[in-house]
């Protein structure tokens, strides 16, 4: 698989979704993680939000060495999203949705910076 690439919430992958009609397909992207909004933040989601992280910090938990990922770079999509993982027909409107949403990025890249550990419902802060 692809290490150490952390996804944005699911703001912009439902996007790129209702453009292209297949509502239910979100395996098409196969990302590797995925970071969810807490419904109590005050800010309503921003689409393609994580695109404003690159060059930032994101740190995984509260500890003085929680693990941390540098967001690097922009996820420029391949064809890979126009097929089904599962039965591997293909939908050419799914990469043009993502062309025509947000120039062909759906999501970003990210290298580890410092090891730690990861359990569902940490606390994820982005230091720029």
């Amino acid at each position: 698989m692809w290490p150490d690439r952390p996804r944005a919430d699911d703001a912009a992958e439902s996007r790129y979704l209702r453009r292209s009609g297949h509502l239910r397909d979100r395996l098409r992207y196969r990302s590797r993680d995925r970071l969810a909004r807490r419904e109590e933040r005050r800010r309503p989601a921003v689409p393609f939000e994580e695109d404003q992280w690159l060059g930032g910090v994101l740190t995984f938990g509260e500890a003085a060495d929680a693990h941390a990922v540098t967001v690097t770079m922009r996820d420029v999509r391949c064809v890979m999203v126009n097929f089904d993982p599962d039965g591997g027909s293909p939908a050419p409107e799914m990469m043009k949705a993502v062309v025509r949403a947000n120039q062909n990025n759906a999501g970003i890249y990210g290298t580890v910076t410092r090891i730690g550990r990861l359990a569902v419902g940490q606390t994820i802060v982005l230091h720029r």
